[in-house]
This record gives structure tokens, sequence and C-alpha cells, in this order.
């Protein structure tokens, strides 16, 4: 779910330059609704600001979110990762190859980083503030109040002056973190 930091990079910038609104609304297609792991269960059709695909990105770590968000920026999934790979490299990253926005490993395939990568990315992220509005929240809701996020990054509530950034874990890599503080 690391994988997630270059997913919310691309949005942010999205949003700065004016390409997309956070009350834009963002339809799930099958494709995103069939993703495993953690997931705020996105049903086919269904629409939801960017605002909250955002929270559910940054706080929940949705795997359907990461992938209906990737599809509306990049006008489908290959598209958008074909750009996480040239931001990547634009970057500076030497060692990254995303397969997918959200991180899963999916038919063999895995997606690659190096720690110096991952704070390369991370480090471009903490440049857009409103990320933080995200990334610092404990816990949170979607649909309404009907659906509870909590940040799978536990540190929040036990490091003063954490301010994210993500976590992640898969059964090749283990438990990963980017964390930042101020």
């Amino acid at each position: 779910s690391v994988t997630k930091i270059m997913t919310m990079l691309l949005t942010m910038e999205a949003l700065d330059e004016g390409r997309v609104q956070l009350t834009d609304m963002v339809t799930a297609s099958a494709n995103a609704c069939s993703m495993g792991g953690t997931q705020i269960y996105l049903k086919e059709g269904e629409q939801m600001t960017m605002d909250d695909m955002l929270k559910s990105i940054a706080i929940g770590s949705a795997n359907d979110a990461a992938v209906a968000v990737a599809e509306h920026l990049g006008g489908s999934e290959e598209g958008f990762v074909n750009r996480m790979n040239e931001r990547a490299a634009e970057l500076g990253c030497t060692g990254t190859t995303f397969v997918n926005p959200n991180g899963l490993d999916t038919g063999g395939e895995q997606t690659l980083t190096t720690a110096r990568d991952l704070a390369l990315i991370s480090r471009e992220l903490m440049k857009h503030e409103k990320i933080y509005d995200y990334t610092t929240t404990w816990m949170d809701t979607v649909r309404g109040g009907a659906f509870q996020l909590a940040n799978t990054n536990k540190m929040l509530r036990q490091y003063d002056g954490m301010t994210g950034l993500k976590t992640g874990y898969t059964s090749a890599a283990g438990f990963c973190i980017s964390a930042t503080a101020r």
C-alpha cells in the first residue's frame, strides 16, 4: 500500500493543476470493485467525491478507491500506471516499477521500489499541504457517516508530530512504512 503514495501524489498534482476538483464525482468500475485486500467495498457504478476517495486511500488504505481514482485520472488503470512510472523516473527513482495504483501483487506481477525511491516520492507528496488533511486523520467516515475509516498508521497516536505518511503490507515485502513528522 505504500504504492498509494504515488497514487496520492498524482492526484494532488491533478488537483493543484485544476484538472480535477475535490467535489468531482468518481465512478467505480467493475475493475475497481474487484480489488481484494483493504477496501471500502465500492459497488459498480457507485459514485463518491474525489475528497471521499482520497480519504479512503490515505486513511483507510482502500485498494478499490485507489483504482477508481486511477481510472478517473488516467482514463484507464493502465494509463495511470504508465504515468506513475513516468513520474517516478522524473523524480529520479531508479529502482521502482509500478504495476497498479494500490500495490497489490497481481497475476505474478509485483510493484518494486527501494527505500530511496520511496523517500523521493514521499518528499514530493509532502510538498502538497492538503495531503496532511488526510494523512494526519486518525478516524473519519465516508458515505454520509455510514462507513468508518481508521488510519492504518498507528504511529499517528503514539508519536508527537507524526504527519503520516503511509503504511503497507504484502506477503513478499512484509510490513512497510513511509513515516513523516514535523
